[in-house]
């Protein structure tokens, strides 16, 4: 499906007014479940067409659970999946549709399958401003702080001067006491990032998130150059696996990551690797894919309020971002920033069918074999 934007939201990857998501729907003879991924070329390398050849040899695999009753056979298919993160949206609406189907066929919500040791009664969201455009930045800065929202992540670029603008732009709508962090998308070389560093210091950003491409070969001397300077450093499209996120433990550059259900293959593999995160010693975010219905947005919501020691929590932007949504509830956060437990059985929305109708370009049926 496409999801049209209100508003053109640009980075350094990308300059997008919709977004290509897929939907799994899994139909039962009583139930129906809801799944979805944002498959994306600059982040797993998938798109919509790659996850339609994908899904029906994932859900024809021998470990897929047709006859589900736990969620142990969930994550059995899950790990057969197999390494990488190939496939990680397309796995991500599969596991999303089951955990939804299990947990409704239980009369339970997707909170209620995992354990409550971590688990808030609430999560408190920031705010995020998109690349360049002043006007856009000064409007949405000032809708983040009309409703107590006081953490921003600005998009940055290759701009130094656009980017120093984007800033002042910040600041002067927020206010200097505003929690200012930047995420680059991996615009910058290890030349520009230095270039950055007066800009950086001067505006008193202690954390960068993903300024280096992932295969970059400048990321140690990156550390080198931030880390004296009290700048953290969170890695994102770097680390969509676990294989990655080890690799990136092993290192010892990176002092965060930022956690998106879809490019990290689902539910599961995301609390898999914040546990891990966690055992390391590192700090986590909870991101989003940007363009998320409320399907994605209800998987980000249990997933931040099992995960409350997340440094920050990104997400719920339904009705601020997409013209129009495909779930009947709006899973947007509200005043302060704040977003609660979904009412509802699984993930805790029903779909507009006539909205994914709308929107959606092309459908694949996969009948149990």
């Amino acid at each position: 499906m496409k999801l049209p934007f209100r508003l053109t939201f640009s980075h350094s990857l990308k300059k997008a007014v919709s977004a290509d998501n897929i939907i799994v729907e899994i139909l039962t003879n009583s139930l129906k479940a809801y799944g979805e991924g944002g498959p994306r070329p600059y982040v797993t390398g998938e798109t919509q067409e790659t996850a339609l050849k994908d899904a029906p040899a994932l859900a024809l695999s021998e470990d897929f659970p047709w006859d589900m009753d736990n969620l142990h056979q969930v994550k059995i298919f899950i790990r057969s999946a197999g390494k990488g993160k190939s496939r990680n949206a397309v796995l991500c609406a599969l596991e999303l549709a089951l955990l939804d189907l299990l947990a409704k066929s239980k009369g339970l919500r997707l909170l209620d399958l995992f354990p409550a040791k971590h688990l808030s009664g609430k999560v408190c969201y920031g705010g995020v401003a998109p690349l360049g455009d002043q006007k856009i930045i000064s409007g949405i800065c000032m809708i983040f702080k009309n409703i107590g929202i006081n953490t921003i992540r600005l998009k940055l670029g290759q701009d130094y001067e656009q980017n120093l603008q984007s800033m002042r732009t910040v600041w002067e709508v927020m206010g200097r006491d505003c929690d200012l962090r930047v995420d680059v998308n991996g615009a910058w070389n290890l030349n520009l990032a230095r270039q950055h560093l007066p800009l950086l210091i001067s505006n008193n950003i202690s954390m960068v998130e993903q300024p280096l491409l992932p295969r970059d070969s400048g990321w140690k001397g990156l550390g080198e150059i931030f880390k004296p300077q009290g700048i953290k450093l969170m890695a994102d499209e770097s680390v969509c696996s676990m294989e990655e996120l080890e690799k990136i433990i092993e290192e010892g550059v990176i002092d965060f990551i930022n956690i998106r259900i879809s490019k990290c293959g689902g539910f599961l593999n995301s609390l898999e690797m914040i546990n891990r995160i966690r055992e390391a010693g590192l700090g986590f975010q909870i991101g989003c894919q940007l363009g998320e219905s409320g399907v994605l947005s209800a998987a980000g919501r249990s997933l931040s309020l099992i995960s409350p020691d997340a440094i920050y929590h990104d997400g719920s932007y339904d009705n601020m971002l997409l013209e129009k949504n495909i779930t009947t509830q709006d899973v947007s956060f509200g005043k302060g920033g704040w977003g609660r437990p979904l009412d509802g059985m699984g993930l805790g929305v029903q779909i507009d069918h006539e909205a994914l109708l709308r929107f959606s370009d092309s459908m694949v049926t996969i009948s149990r074999p």
